[in-house]
C-alpha cells in the first residue's frame, strides 16, 4: 500500500466510534492530569494498563497515546498558571509563561501554549507518517545480533533517562535486569531469584511494578507533602487574544522547534524535556530580545510548546519501528503493548497494521480536540486545579488496587504492589530515577533473548556480534552515546574550571 493508502485505512480504523471515543477520553484525561502538578504522563499511562485489558490492541494504543500527547499539551496550564509544571517537559514553558500570568496575561500565555502545542503535535504527526514506514523496512532485515545491539544501545538511553547521578541511573537499571530475571528460566528451566516462593516461578507482572514505582510513590508524595489545594480560588487568567504582530513574531521559532523537537524526539533517550529546554536556549540565543527571555517573552512560551509536543510525536518512531522506547513514558507503552500481545518493531508494520496506522491517524483528531478543547475551555479546565487532594488520591489509588487484583485476582501481587510502591518512594528520596529501572526491567528479558539466540547461530562465540555491518554500527553508537556524554561533561567542567581560575 502507498502513504496515502495506508492513512486512510489508518482512518478507517480510527474513525470507528469506539476508537473516537478512546481519543477524547485519552486526550481529556492526559489533559486533566497533565495539568495537576506531581502527576506526570507515566503515572497516568500506568492507571490507564488496567483499563486496557481486553480491548482491541489499536484502541489500547490509541487511548494510551491521547494520555500521553494530552498531558504534554496539558502540562503547560499548571506551569503558565502556578509555575508548578504538570510534567517535565513543561518546565521551560513556566520560565516566561508564568511572568506572563502574573502581568495578567495567563489567558494569552495559554492561548499561544495551545496554538504551539497543535502546531508541534501536528508536524510530529505528519513526520511519523512518512518516517517510520522507511525505518522499519531497514529494521526488517534484523536478526538476534542486530536485535541484541539495538537492546543495548537502548539501554545506554539509561544516562539521559536520570535528571541527576548517572550512577544512579545504572544502579536503578542493574536492579531493574534482576528483576527481570525472577521466575523459571524458560531455557534451561533453572529458578532464578525465587526463594522458594511458587508465587514467583512465572516472575513479577510489569503492571505491577510499573504501578507500584510510578503511582503509589506519586499518592506518597502527595499524601507525605501536606499541600490540601493546588490553586487558590478566584484567580483570573485574562484575555485569551492574540494580536497579528504576535502571531508573526512566533510563527519562525513555531516552525524551527517543531522540526526540531521531532527529530529530538525520534532518538532513543532524548525526549520531550530536553527538546523543550534546546528549543528555549535556542530561541534565546537567535531572539533580538533575548534580555526579555524569563520576563514575559510569548516566544518562550512557543518554543518549548512546540518542541516538546513534537518531540512527544517524534518518541512514537522507535517505540513502533524498532521496539525502543524513546523514554520514559513510551517505556511504560512498551510494556502496555507487550501485555495486550502486540510486539512492537519492525514486524508491526505488517502484523498489526490496524495498530501502527489507527495510532497515526487518531494523532490528526486527537490533536484537533486538544485544540478544541484547549482554546475555549482554558478558564473551566484551570478550575480542575481547585481539585481536593484527598479525592484525587483516593481515585489513583482505587484505579491501583482494582487494576492490579484483576489481573490474576492473587492477594500475593496486591503485596508487591505495595513493595515495589515503597522502593519507588525510597528511589523518590534517595534521587535514584525510577525511568531506568522500567526500561532495563522491560529490555531485559528480550535483550537475553536475542543474546542466547545468537550465540545458539553461532555455537557460542562472541565473534559474530562484531562480523555483522549492522550489528557492529549499533554497538560502536551503543559506545559513543554511552562515553560521548560524560567526555563532554568532564571537557565542559575541565573548561569551566579553567575561566574560574
Amino acid at each position: 500500500m502507498s502513504t496515502i493508502d495506508s492513512i486512510l485505512y489508518g482512518f478507517q480504523v480510527a474513525l470507528t466510534w469506539q476508537n473516537i471515543m478512546f481519543v477524547f477520553i485519552g486526550v481529556l484525561a492526559g489533559t486533566v492530569i497533565g495539568m495537576l502538578p506531581g502527576l506526570g504522563p507515566i503515572s497516568a499511562i500506568a492507571v490507564m494498563i488496567p483499563l486496557s485489558y481486553g480491548m482491541p490492541a489499536s484502541s489500547a494504543l490509541i487511548l494510551m497515546a491521547g494520555v500521553y500527547y494530552g498531558a504534554i499539551f496539558g502540562g503547560s496550564t499548571s506551569s503558565v498558571l502556578l509555575n508548578a509544571p504538570g510534567v517535565a517537559s513543561t518546565v521551560a514553558t513556566s520560565f516566561d509563561g508564568y511572568p506572563l500570568a502574573k502581568q495578567g496575561k495567563a489567558g494569552k500565555a495559554l492561548a499561544i501554549a495551545a496554538i504551539a502545542s497543535f502546531v508541534g503535535g501536528t508536524f510530529a504527526t505528519v513526520g511519523l507518517m512518512l518516517v517510520a514506514p522507511q525505518l522499519a523496512k531497514v529494521a526488517l532485515s534484523f536478526g538476534p545480533t542486530e536485535y541484541f545491539a539495538l537492546m543495548l544501545l537502548g539501554l545506554t538511553a539509561i544516562a539521559s533517562l536520570s535528571d541527576g547521578s548517572t550512577v544512579k541511573a545504572f544502579i536503578s537499571a542493574t536492579v531493574g535486569i534482576m528483576v527481570a530475571t525472577i521466575g523459571i528460566d524458560g531455557q534451561t528451566g533453572t529458578q532464578r531469584f525465587t526463594f522458594g516462593s511458587t508465587k514467583l516461578l512465572d516472575g513479577i507482572d510489569f503492571l505491577v511494578i510499573a504501578l507500584g514505582l510510578f503511582a503509589l510513590a506519586e499518592v506518597t508524595t502527595l499524601i507525605i507533602s501536606r499541600k490540601e489545594s493546588l490553586f487558590k480560588k478566584g484567580s483570573d487568567i485574562g484575555s485569551l487574544k492574540i494580536t497579528k504582530d504576535e502571531v508573526k513574531e512566533m510563527a519562525a521559532p513555531v516552525g524551527r522547534q517543531s522540526i526540531l523537537g521531532f527529530f529530538i524526539g525520534v532518538l532513543p533517550g532524548a525526549g520531550a524535556t530536553i527538546a523543550s529546554f534546546l528549543a528555549y536556549i535556542t530561541e534565546k540565543r537567535l531572539s533580538k530580545k533575548s534580555d526579555t527571555f524569563g520576563k514575559g517573552n510569548i516566544v518562550g512560551v512557543a518554543a518549548p510548546e512546540s518542541a516538546n509536543n513534537a518531540a512527544a510525536g517524534g518518541s512514537f518512531v522507535p517505540l513502533l519501528t524498532l521496539g525502543i522506547p524513546g523514554s520514559g513514558t513510551t517505556a511504560i507503552m512498551l510494556g502496555a503493548l507487550l501485555v495486550v500481545g502486540v510486539q512492537p518493531g519492525p514486524m508491526l508494520l505488517t502484523d498489526h497494521p490496524d495498530v501502527f496506522w489507527g495510532v497515526i491517524a487518531s494523532m490528526y483528531i486527537g490533536n484537533i480536540m486538544l485544540l478544541i478543547l484547549n482554546l475555549p475551555l482554558i478558564p473551566y479546565f484551570a478550575r480542575i486545579l481547585y481539585i481536593p487532594k484527598g479525592m484525587l488520591i483516593s481515585l489513583i489509588l482505587i484505579f491501583c488496587f482494582i487494576g492490579v487484583y484483576g489481573v490474576n485476582f492473587s492477594q500475593f501481587d496486591l503485596y508487591v504492589l505495595i513493595v515495589f510502591g515503597v522502593i519507588g518512594y525510597l528511589m523518590r528520596i534517595l534521587s535514584f530515577p525510577a525511568a531506568p529501572f522500567i526500561l532495563a526491567f522491560i529490555l531485559g528479558g528480550m535483550m537475553e533473548q536475542s543474546y542466547r539466540q545468537a550465540l545458539t547461530i553461532s555455537n557460542g562465540s562472541l565473534s559474530i556480534f562484531i562480523e555483522r555491518p549492522v550489528s557492529l554500527a549499533l554497538l560502536l553508537v551503543a559506545l559513543a552515546s554511552l562515553f560521548v556524554p560524560l567526555i563532554l561533561s568532564k571537557i565542559t567542567n575541565r573548561n569551566n574550571g579553567a575561566k574560574a581560575a
